[in-house]
């Protein structure tokens, strides 16, 4: 018999994110939608709002992973929101005088 350990049906945490973390988790959200190829659909809005009012079950694997990241991120967004700790700043679009392409 192989025993597992998993949370609680209840089970509620608070969970430290750091900037990094963060960035990381964009990042990874960012590799699933290029797996998708949601770039080139024209109605990109209406497939995010499908995925979100779909069951989780009737999801496929992919879109599950977005899904559950995008839940992460958002919840990371909100409790920035609402601890003020965002810090605004202007960053230079390639029309802008001054603008460097950016490098990878």
């Amino acid at each position: 018999m192989l025993k597992v350990k998993e949370l609680k049906e209840d089970a509620m945490m608070d969970i430290k994110v750091n900037r990094s973390f963060y960035l990381m988790a964009k990042a990874a959200s960012y590799t699933i939608l290029q797996s998708m190829g949601i770039q080139e659909m024209k109605n990109g809005d209406e497939y995010f709002k499908k995925i979100i009012k779909e069951k989780y079950e009737d999801l496929d694997d992919t879109q599950r992973a977005f899904y559950t990241i995008i839940l992460l991120l958002a919840e990371i967004e909100k409790q920035a929101t609402e601890n003020n700790l965002y810090v605004e700043k202007e960053i230079l679009e390639p029309d802008d005088e001054g603008y460097v392409e950016p490098k990878i």
